[in-house]
This record gives C-alpha cells, structure tokens and sequence, in this order.
C-alpha cells in the first residue's frame, strides 16, 4: 500500500499517533528531504525497521517505478514531504496517479497543513477558498495571475518565497487595490511564528524591510460587484453612440466593462 502523510509544519509534537507508527512499520520511506525526515524520526524517538529513500523534484519521475514495484509485492510505502500534505505543492502527484493506473491501494493519514493552518488564522471567510500553489516568479506573470484574482469571490491562498513577497504585495496592492485585505502568515507552528493583517498596501510597507521564513498568504475575495440592469446598460450605450461611437464599438466597451455578452447588449440596442 501507499500511504500518504502530513507531517508537521515545525513542531514534532503535531505529528499523529499514526504517522509514528508508519514511520515505524513502513518498509520504504519516500522522503522529500531525508536528512530533514531522519531529524523528525529522531524528535519523535522512533526506530524505523524499513530503508528510506529520497524522492524530491529531481528524482521524483525516476523513483516512481521502483516504488509502483515495491507496493506490487506487497510492501508498504509511506510517502512524506518536509511539512504538510504531500502532493499539495511538494513530490507526491505523480506516485498517486502511477499507483492509481496501477489499481493499487492507496491510503492518506490525514495531518498539519499550511493551507487550512494559514486560512484559519487569517480572520478572512473561510466557507469558501481556492488554493493557488505558489505565486509565479516572473514579474509579468505574476500580475497576469493577479488581474484573474481581481475578480475571484473566494477568498485565495498561495505560498510564496521570503525574497519575493515583498515584490508581490506592491504588485498586488497596484493591481488588486491598495484596501483588499490579505494575511501574510510565516514560520506556522514555529518560535517565530508570526500573522500580518491588513490592507496590500499596508504589508507591502510592511514586507519592504525584509521577512524570513516560509510564507503563506491569504488573500481576501473580491467584493460582489452588482451588474446594471439591461435597460441601463443599453441607455449607456446609446450615450456612447451619440457621442460618435460607432453602435457596435459602443456596445463592446459596456459590455467588457460590465462582463456581459457583447450581443445581447448590441441587439438590445438595435431594437430600442
């Protein structure tokens, strides 16, 4: 079998009674960073009996066959990242989907995560919220992703790196509005741990003289915005047109502008 864990985001304490016994039992331990999972084992006093293996971004796609082989002979794997969830963000994905076209059994033991932790500490709605993985690096990327969350109701969440958080709340308070509220959550569960709650531009500021740690953002979702009636739009566009728009030219500004269909409004428009 594979077993999916959470392990703990800084605290050994918060690792379950299960994921001790796993680390205890598991024939094979896939390991984003060994060296990082070998001091967790130690903390938490356990002494494996299987062999533990590496499996990170390098290596993941060349791991995977041997460990398919491993669970086919009826070993059990145990599959673990540095903190959380695998496969959120971290190795995992792809060892899931092999085992799954193989029709072998997978199982998950459910655990700590940087998501839910951050969302929960936010003070932001957490009914309903989408998860973006980490921001893109590169700076026009970055602001064409955050013009697609202008308009997103649910509240987001996203990792991002200590050395370009700063970049990406300026890009955001620039972007999204210098008032749309967000938390910028470091260091979780850790001595450090630390949540900022404000306005973009207010972390921005804030984020200017440098922060450490590993970075979760939430990120508040965009306040409803209510859409004219038809008629209203339709005297809009015709305001538009007397002012020497072309109809058709009139009618696909109000209707972008709005986000309503561009031929409705037109043949609206041409009845009146």
């Amino acid at each position: 079998m594979l077993v999916l864990a959470a392990t703990p985001l800084g605290d050994s304490r918060d690792a379950s009674p299960r994921l001790v016994e796993a680390f205890t039992n598991a024939d094979v331990i896939a390991a984003e960073d060994t060296r990082r999972t070998r001091n967790l084992i130690s903390a938490l006093g356990v002494t494996p009996t299987g062999r533990m293996v590496s499996f990170y971004d390098a290596v993941e796609t060349s791991r995977i066959a041997g460990l398919v082989e491993a669970i086919t002979e009826g070993k059990s794997v145990l599959l673990v990242t540095d903190a959380g969830m695998p496969s959120v963000s971290d190795p995992g994905y792809r060892l899931v989907a092999a085992c799954v076209e193989a029709d072998l059994p997978i199982t998950c033991l459910p655990g700590p995560s940087a998501v839910t932790t951050a969302l929960a500490l936010s003070g932001l709605p957490c009914d309903r919220f989408c998860f973006e993985g980490f921001a893109p690096r590169k700076p026009g990327e970055r602001r064409k992703w955050l013009k697609a969350l202008a308009t997103e109701p649910r509240t987001a969440v996203f990792f991002e790196s200590p050395h370009r958080i700063a970049s990406l709340l300026a890009d955001a308070a620039e972007v999204l509005g210098a008032d749309r509220r967000a938390a910028v959550c470091r260091e979780l569960t850790k001595t450090y741990e630390e949540v900022r709650r404000g306005g973009l531009a207010e972390l921005a500021k804030w984020a200017e003289e440098g922060v450490r740690g590993e970075i979760t953002v939430v990120l508040s979702g965009a306040e409803p915005v209510e859409t004219p009636d038809l008629e209203t739009l339709v005297e809009q566009v015709r305001e538009l047109a007397a002012a020497g728009a072309r109809l058709k030219d009139a009618a696909a500004e109000v209707a972008a502008e709005h986000g309503v269909s561009k031929k409705s409004l037109y043949d609206a428009a041409v009845a009146k």
